[in-house]
């Protein structure tokens, strides 16, 4: 048998010279299939005092860079925060976005009555996060509002700023723009006499454009984008945005993330109108904690599993507090959610908040007739790691080659490696009864180019165990 031609790279044939000529060669070198950290962007919006200038991506590796970068309490402050709470080992990359210059920030009001005849505390709860003043007998309201709007100035991470008028405290979102709104607040005093009311964050207004931001970072090859903005507008451009980046002539397969903190209805309606395979939203209903605190944690945990094919059931949203009892998701409204492209959340041991099944928005094909193609997040994320895969093989083996008849087998082979590596890990199965259907063949049209198709069974979730047992008397 005549033994295959070796080319080489560097070394000449039409030497002369006598000698002992050797190059290198590194494209055999790496055999194995490449890593999958994830990247993960997080697009925010930042305040003046921040250091770093608005749509410039910078990374962030923690708590104190995020208030330098972008000024304390600014919406990408308290993401990266969340962020970092939840998975500390993120590879994360922030763009920040200044507010809309039409923008309107939400507002509300603390309003403090009578006067104190007993010692006690006063507890704003603004977001996830606490205020608390003592009182003392005798402290009229004018007092108690004064001594809250000095305790607020002290709290620089908190999302709001405050003012004050007799006995009436005001709260102003920090950004202008529609988050502003989901700001929770609530006052409780212990002190008899002292009564406090809050009215709800509301008429904030106009968000930045996403598109923008977006564009920035087109070429950056982010595996996952956190979007903070969960209006429809914000994802349908945040969808365009995946589908570019992760078609098959860019090839940088990316996911995005938002969170909603509002009902079930509302979540569904939403999702229903992004309809992306490529699209995530986690809905942790009346939480404490702002939307996009939600959807920076819940994107933190899916980049902390690096294989793609793993289900993140069960995982743990770290720092998000869970909500109210009387609002968290019934077993029936958890199955509506999963039919209506909704990620639903619940509340585990330990009061943690975790994951229940982590799905798409995708729900329909482009004929309206329902789909689960695409249903489960780790199918879009195993198939992104299976093109890189091949992607990756094929450029360290065929740099520079020529197309005979002999590269389609070879180009076969090595497809044929890859998959067989990728079964062993659990990614796709059934690769030996598939193999038939790898087809590698030069085009008909174009002389200088290779088609090939290849059949990828992806390995699915263990979601569902039914089992029957049989009373034998």
């Amino acid at each position: 048998m005549a033994s295959p031609n070796i080319s080489f790279s560097s070394i000449p044939a039409s030497i002369r010279k006598p000698g002992k000529y050797f190059e290198f060669n590194t494209a055999l070198a790496v055999r194995t299939l490449p890593g999958n950290l994830q990247k993960t962007l997080i697009l925010a919006q930042r305040l003046a005092a921040g250091t770093v200038a608005a749509n410039t991506p910078v990374n962030v590796f923690s708590d104190a860079e995020a208030a330098t970068y972008f000024g304390r309490g600014s919406m990408a402050h308290l993401m990266v925060r969340a962020a970092l709470i939840a998975n500390p080992y993120l590879a994360l990359t922030v763009l920040a976005m200044d507010d809309a210059g039409a923008g309107v920030a939400a507002t509300s009001t603390v309003t403090l009555t009578g006067t104190a005849t007993s010692a006690g505390v006063l507890t704003l709860n603004v977001g996830g996060q606490q205020v608390q003043i003592a009182i003392a007998v005798g402290d009229l309201n004018t007092a108690v509002a004064a001594a809250l709007n000095a305790q607020i100035a002290k709290q620089p991470d908190l999302p709001v700023t405050a003012t004050v008028l007799s006995g009436v405290v005001t709260l102003t979102a920090k950004h202008k723009g529609t988050q502003g709104n989901g700001i929770k607040t609530s006052v409780v005093s212990t002190a008899a006499g002292a009564t406090a009311a809050a009215t709800a964050m509301a008429s904030g207004a106009t968000d930045p454009t996403v598109a923008t931001g977006l564009a920035v970072v087109f070429a950056s090859g982010h595996d996952i984008v956190i979007s903070p903005w969960n209006d429809a507008t914000s994802l349908t451009a945040l969808r365009t945005h995946l589908d570019a980046v992760s078609g098959p002539l860019e090839q940088r397969g990316a996911i995005g993330i938002y969170g909603h903190t509002g009902s079930l209805a509302n979540a569904t309606t939403l999702a229903s109108g992004v309809n992306s395979g490529r699209i995530s939203g986690i809905l942790v209903p009346s939480a404490y904690h702002m939307a996009y605190e939600v959807a920076a944690a819940y994107g933190a945990v899916v980049a902390s599993e690096e294989d793609p094919a793993r289900p993140l059931n069960t995982l743990a949203l770290t720092g998000i507090t869970a909500p109210p009892l009387a609002n968290r998701l019934s077993r029936t409204e958890q199955e509506n959610a999963l039919y209506n492209g909704t990620t639903p959340s619940e509340v585990g041991p330990g009061d943690k908040v975790q994951i229940v099944r982590a799905v798409t928005t995708y729900t329909l094909d482009p004929q309206s007739v329902p789909d689960i193609s695409l249903l489960d997040l780790t199918t879009i994320r195993t198939l992104d790691y299976v093109r890189k895969a091949c992607r990756e093989r094929i450029s360290l083996r065929f740099p520079r080659d020529k197309l005979s008849a002999r590269t389609p087998a070879k180009v076969r082979g090595e497809l044929l490696d890859v998959l067989y590596k990728l079964e062993e890990l659990e990614i796709v199965e059934e690769v030996e009864a598939n193999q038939d259907g790898l087809i590698v063949e030069r085009d008909l049209q174009d002389p200088n180019r290779l088609d090939a198709r290849i059949p990828t069974d992806v390995v699915n979730g263990l979601h569902v165990f039914a089992g029957r047992i049989d009373l034998l008397l």
